[in-house]
């Protein structure tokens, strides 16, 4: 699987601090401090594209709505076609 790649002690700590969170504002105090605004905005455009992926959206309504490049799109398509899981696990968490 591909997050074996990914694993190791420095990844697992910052996991832990993320999952140390306990409301949004934590969220918010600690991204602030540990990501630029642009890696932020990647990550959230990311996470919105993989959610319109799967509605069903087109490239063009995605492309309008989030200003994602369509390489950028494709790439989450891939993910949600052949990665971890990772996102549909997240989408289906959050329609309960």
């Amino acid at each position: 699987m591909q997050i074996d790649k990914l694993r190791g002690e420095q990844l697992d700590q910052l996991f832990e601090a993320i999952l140390s969170l306990e409301t949004k504002d934590e969220c918010y105090r600690f991204f602030d401090d540990l990501a630029t605004m642009n890696e932020i905005h990647s990550l959230t455009q990311r996470f919105q594209v993989a959610k319109m992926l799967s509605e069903g959206q087109t490239y063009q309504a995605i492309e309008d709505q989030t200003k994602a490049s369509t390489a950028t799109i494709s790439r989450v398509r891939r993910c949600l076609n052949y990665g971890s899981g990772g996102y549909e696990m997240t989408l289906e968490r959050m329609e309960k």
